[in-house]
């Protein structure tokens, strides 16, 4: 079998802040010679079970994955479960949960960003969107994309040369984020309920990207969730800086976490992020995987 590359953290279109295909994804893996990659979208298992099917004809491996989108101490934190059973009741009743929230969630940002003054209807979110609940860089995207928005004194910094490579994150932090001019208290499933249903869906939970801005996860944080069943830890990721990953591979090693490794891959919302940037996953974090799911 090896111990080729992998990326266990790729978004499909599935996301709504994706662009392409589970197909144009497995494809790509293909051409640059990936052993597996896990789809991880974003509170939603819409690529399965196809997507095996898909990996097997283009001799992929395709690890069924979904990041659920919750919170933990007031913060903002996604968690991966690799090698979901995508059947499993526990895991529709998390993402049902989830489809609800964000929903809700994203109902009244657009309804706040409208308050505020900027042109934006709620139909064309969803239109645009396609009938999936939208996370706050799609809505910021929809906003930053429209003609009228050029024009507006209060968006022109996202549109200069410093600011237009990651604007629909700075718009996020700036509208969206804890303190923001539309920001809306998050309402979502917490993440020690979906660590105690983890064992019900299979999946084994590993934390993502936990030196993003928005989770800042501690050395505190991950002794909690280890308690409460976390396994793994993401600590190569495009979100990190050499000194953090450095940091979170010394944490996965303290707390016996399965060390990981995902790009976070989305296509033109996180132009920075490219697909196959992230060469530091192995097969053997499958292995490693698979072991802490047969325990």
């Amino acid at each position: 079998m090896g111990n080729g590359l992998i990326d266990l953290h790729v978004h499909s279109f599935f996301s709504c802040d994706g662009d392409f295909s589970p197909e144009e994804l497995i494809i790509m893996a293909r051409d640059i010679g990936f052993q597996a990659i896990a789809i991880a979208d974003h509170d939603t298992l819409s690529a399965y079970p196809e997507a095996l099917e898909i990996g097997r004809q283009y001799g992929i491996e395709i690890i069924p994955s979904v990041e659920v989108t919750t919170v933990y101490d007031g913060r903002e934190f996604h968690l991966q479960l690799p090698l979901v059973n995508w059947e499993s009741e526990a895991i529709h009743y998390i993402i049902n949960k989830m489809e609800h929230s964000r929903l809700e969630e994203a109902r009244n940002r657009v309804a706040r960003l409208k308050e505020l003054g900027l042109k934006v209807e709620w139909e064309e979110v969803w239109e645009q969107c396609q009938g999936v609940p939208p996370l706050g860089v799609k809505i910021a995207q929809i906003v930053l994309n429209k003609t009228e928005s050029r024009k507006n004194p209060r968006l022109k910094k996202y549109f200069d040369e410093n600011g237009q490579p990651l604007a629909p994150y700075l718009f996020y932090q700036d509208f969206f984020a804890e303190g923001g001019l539309a920001h809306v208290p998050k309402k979502h499933i917490s993440l020690e309920e979906v660590l105690s249903l983890a064992p019900e869906t299979e999946g084994v939970p590993v934390l993502s990207h936990p030196g993003a801005y928005f989770q800042k996860t501690t050395r505190e944080d991950l002794a909690r969730l280890k308690k409460l069943g976390l396994q793994g830890l993401e600590v190569f990721t495009s979100y990190h800086t050499t000194e953090q990953t450095a940091f979170y591979y010394s944490l996965a090693r303290e707390f016996d976490l399965v060390v990981t490794a995902g790009s976070d891959f989305h296509g033109k919302i996180k132009p920075g992020v490219k697909f196959g940037q992230i060469r530091e996953g192995r097969y053997d974090m499958v292995i490693q995987l698979k072991e802490r799911k047969d325990q």
